[in-house]
């Protein structure tokens, strides 16, 4: 099995600038960046914060970074250590040096980075894709996680067509003249195409290939393993999955997790409303601390 890579030097070079020129115009704090060795290669971390108290792991979904996360840093570090990450095989400043096959693999690469960062518990928060891999640790890992905020995660429903359109229509309108972006941003239901400086880092990134496994619909018994404190953000309007079937489905099998669909938002829900996701951050980390 392949790992994720850049096409060519070329291809890598532009990556990087764009990186480094988005890097410096996002970053809206001082942080440090960690480049933090796993079994499946290199990972890029920023922290945050003050260094007291329980800290609170960002991980981005698919096909981002830890600069996904720009608009939360300030407030979330504001009394919380925060530790941004570059996900291994995403295209980022990490470099993946061995394979990740499925859930199990993505587990234990995040069980590497956070024995490396010396966190025996953390709060996780993953959107989308990073919210599976969270779930994937959760449960294959117990006991290191104590609490996790999953903000429309994926691997709670089988994806279908509706998705797959939703990703390339957002694909389209953020290729679009940036006059145009708001109202295409409005009919396709992606409010993330209007992060300017994220997508012409999603555009540099096409000569990217990302060879990370598909996030495998997690069962009903991996489901009832889930022990940490758990929120789940749903979007209303999300692409992923049908909410109130999911949220149903939570209900039944992790009956002690909060679920909240929240009203008008789609799958971008960090850029949909910020200020839900940060509630929800905030709240959870608070219950922990208390």
């Amino acid at each position: 099995m392949r790992i994720s890579e850049f096409r060519n030097g070329k291809a890598e070079a532009r990556f990087r600038t764009a990186y480094e020129r988005a890097l410096t115009e996002l970053r809206p704090r001082p942080w440090t960046p960690l480049d933090v060795p796993t079994g499946y290669g290199t990972t890029r971390v920023y922290r945050t914060g003050p260094a007291e108290g329980r800290p609170i792991v960002l991980l981005p979904g698919s096909g981002g970074n830890a600069l996904m996360w720009h608009g939360y840093l300030d407030t979330l570090a504001a009394q919380h250590t925060v530790i941004a990450v570059d996900t291994v095989g995403e295209p980022g400043a990490s470099v993946q040096s061995a394979p990740i096959a499925d859930g199990r693999d993505a587990a234990a690469w995040l069980e590497d980075l956070l024995t490396a960062l010396d966190l025996p518990t953390a709060h996780l928060v993953g959107c989308s894709y990073g919210g599976w891999i969270a779930l994937n640790h959760q449960i294959h890992h117990p006991g290191r996680t104590a609490g996790l905020t999953l903000v429309d995660t994926a691997g709670l429903a089988d994806l279908d067509r509706r998705f797959y359109t939703w990703m390339i229509l957002g694909g389209l309108a953020a290729m679009a003249p940036r006059p145009l972006r708001p109202r295409l941003a409005r009919m396709v239901g992606n409010s993330a195409v209007l992060e300017t400086e994220l997508m012409a880092l999603v555009r540099a990134s096409m000569g990217f290939r990302r060879r990370l496994p598909p996030a495998a619909t997690l069962t009903d018994e991996e489901l009832g393993r889930l022990t940490a404190p758990a929120l789940f953000l749903l979007g209303e309007r999300s692409a992923l999955h049908d909410s109130r079937a999911v949220a149903d489905r939570l209900h039944r099998l992790v009956p002690a997790a909060r679920v909240e669909i929240v009203p008008g938002a789609g799958h971008s829900l960090p850029t949909d409303d910020p200020a839900a996701v940060t509630a929800g951050i905030l709240g959870m980390a608070a219950r922990q601390a208390g």
